[in-house]
Parts: C-alpha cells; sequence; structure tokens
C-alpha cells in the first residue's frame, strides 16, 4: 500500500511518517518499481504502536526504546516496566511545574484588579518588576511630574 492508504490506516499523517523514517524510528518502506514507497501490514502495525506511544507522551527516543523491546519477544517485562516508571516519574514531574504556574497564576490573578487602570500585578511579575508602580523596573523610581 502506498504512504498516504497507510497512514490513513495507522491513523497518523503521511508527514508523521516520514519524520519517523529520517530519524530512523522505523525502516525505510520498500520502493516500488515506480519509486512509491510501499507499506505491509507490519508496518502498519509499527506506525500504530509509535502513534498510540507518542499519544502515551512518550519522546521519540523512548518510543524507539519501546519499539526494540515490542520487536524482541525473548525480553522480559521488567525492561518495559522500568521504562513506563520512568515515564511516569517524568509525567509527574510535569504536572507538579504545571500546577506551580497554575498556582501562581491564580494568585496573580486575584491581586489583580481587572479594572481601567494601568497597574498589571500579572505584567509586573511577569517583567520582574515590583507590582504596581508604573512599570519602571525593581529598584528604580518614579519620577514626579
Amino acid at each position: 500500500m502506498n504512504i498516504g492508504e497507510a497512514a490513513r490506516r495507522a491513523g497518523i499523517s503521511a508527514k508523521s511518517i516520514r519524520y519517523y523514517e529520517s530519524v530512523g524510528l522505523i525502516a525505510p518502506a520498500d520502493r516500488r518499481g515506480n519509486n512509491y514507497r510501499d507499506y505491509g501490514d507490519r508496518e502498519v502495525a509499527e506506525l500504530r504502536f509509535v502513534n498510540r506511544a507518542r499519544s502515551l507522551g512518550f519522546s521519540v527516543k523512548e518510543v524507539g526504546d519501546l519499539l526494540a523491546l515490542w520487536r524482541d519477544k525473548k525480553r522480559g517485562s521488567a525492561q518495559v516496566a522500568d521504562l513506563a516508571r520512568r515515564h511516569i516519574a517524568e509525567i509527574e514531574r510535569k504536572v507538579a511545574e504545571l500546577e506551580s504556574m497554575r498556582a501562581t497564576l491564580n494568585g496573580l490573578l486575584a491581586a489583580c484588579p481587572a479594572d481601567g487602570r494601568p497597574d498589571c500585578p500579572i505584567l509586573a511579575d511577569i517583567a520582574g518588576e515590583d507590582c504596581c508602580h508604573g512599570g519602571e523596573p525593581r529598584g528604580v523610581a518614579r519620577e514626579s511630574v
């Protein structure tokens, strides 16, 4: 089957297939006499595997590791479980980081008067300024007019 049909069956784009081939995640497809890529059921199964692993947040390198383990019918499942545990730890780190960002933004939003005045604790924090003294950097006094 051609790349478009393989992409449709695997639930990914042809561009993704070309990318996965270019980075060595999957082997380049055989070529027909007309130089078109030719995919079979095995390649489609690998592409589905890659797509599912990517949807679980595994990096391209991790997907490569998982693919190698999946292909190795003599491997133990402990290796797979170890890779999954490391991935979960990374997800938990990212979740904690996101929760911290949410808490910071919620605090800034609560401090924001959300009115017509220009003072804005959200922008001041992002700029690294003390809140609401007219936009000057920290330590710079506002001139009297």
